[in-house]
């Protein structure tokens, strides 16, 4: 839906579509794959080559901008 709205808009602007909440890689592919009875273990590696040299602990989009305009 937010996507579509953006397009309706007659002037082209940036939006951050979040939900508010925060959640962890590991638990995306615990549900993900879940819905496929497999073990995300088995089919996933980690590499900390690919980790963000300031890596944050916390990350939440605010989406307040696409809730007021949008």
């Amino acid at each position: 839906m937010a996507m579509w709205l953006m397009l309706q808009q007659d002037v082209p602007d940036d939006y951050v579509v979040a939900t508010g909440e925060t959640h962890s890689v590991q638990e995306f592919l615990e549900i993900a794959f879940g819905y496929v009875n497999l073990n995300w273990k088995n089919y996933v590696e980690f590499d900390v080559r690919y980790l963000r040299p300031t890596e944050v602990d916390l990350l939440i989009g605010d989406a307040t901008k696409a809730k007021q305009k949008l």
